[in-house]
């Protein structure tokens, strides 16, 4: 169940329904989601749940659920299992045929990458990034030719090292990075990484840092022309750069990733190509 990740009016109507019919809730921090409660003048038990004694609290949950009970795993901001606990009691609830109802609210990642000003076309969500700046560079490593917008978390103490590790593996890229989501001292930089570090004064908080993917170069940009042409337009392409039918046809076969007998037989009349 998604909580609010600062602005308590962020709950649903939804969420607040189903915390007061639940047997029990299962919390990140107990005293946190208590705080929570209180606003809402909920009243229910709550067991801890959190990432150094999730495994056996999970076979404590599940025996609980198998009896009847009816459990709300909750985070102490957003939603459980992202980048929070939650995952392995989830998993063992499937293999165990237990009904898992997922009850939609607040996700960091979504709300800083709609404000980004980066594409939301198609990201690939990174997470928390390893502390040892070695370990940080690899992961980002991973990831530097992935033309998907990346989506990180990081905490206050940790960005400047963080910004500095993606400019050093992935150049001077554009990025946003969002503190705070809807709370008080909510707020974005946008730019270039460069520009985003020259700007950063004493971080708190916590942070999502959004980044541009990987751009195509020219030749990447003439191919994706290329292959989204018809195959008579494609010929005629290397046709009118000189190039001879017999030589185009096997350039035709590169581009397209296909045999060079299928291009042949295409243009000998067989067109199931």
């Amino acid at each position: 169940m998604a909580t609010p990740i600062g602005n308590l009016e962020d709950i649903t109507l939804r969420a607040i329904r189903i915390l007061e019919e639940v047997n029990l809730i299962a919390a990140e921090d107990t005293r946190h989601t208590l705080k929570l409660l209180n606003h809402f003048n909920i009243k229910k038990p709550l067991v801890s749940y959190y990432k150094q004694n999730e495994r056996g609290k999970s076979e404590v949950l599940i025996e609980k659920l198998l009896s009847g009970e009816n459990i709300a795993l909750v985070s102490d901001a957003g939603t459980p299992g992202i980048s929070d606990p939650g995952e392995c009691v989830i998993k063992s609830a499937v293999e165990k045929g237990i009904e898992i109802v997922p009850v939609p609210g607040a996700c960091a990642l979504v709300n800083a990458l709609i404000v980004s000003g980066v594409s939301t076309q198609e990201f690939c969500f990174i997470g928390f990034l390893p502390v040892k700046r070695k370990e940080k560079n690899d992961k980002l490593g991973k990831y530097a030719n992935l033309k998907q917008t990346l989506i990180l978390y990081e905490a206050p103490h940790k960005l400047v090292n963080t910004l500095e590790c993606i400019y050093d593996v992935f150049g001077d890229r554009q990025v946003a990075v969002v503190k705070e989501l809807t709370k008080i001292h909510e707020g974005v930089i946008r730019g270039r990484v460069s520009e985003v570090l020259n700007q950063i004064e004493e971080p708190k908080g916590e942070y999502v840092i959004v980044v541009e993917g990987a751009q195509q170069d020219e030749a990447e940009l003439e191919l994706e022309v290329l292959v989204n042409l018809t195959l008579e337009e494609h010929l005629q392409f290397y046709l009118n750069q000189g190039v001879d039918k017999k030589e185009a046809i096997k350039k035709i076969a590169k581009d397209r990733n296909v045999k060079k007998n299928e291009v042949y037989q295409y243009f000998l009349g067989n067109r199931n190509i």
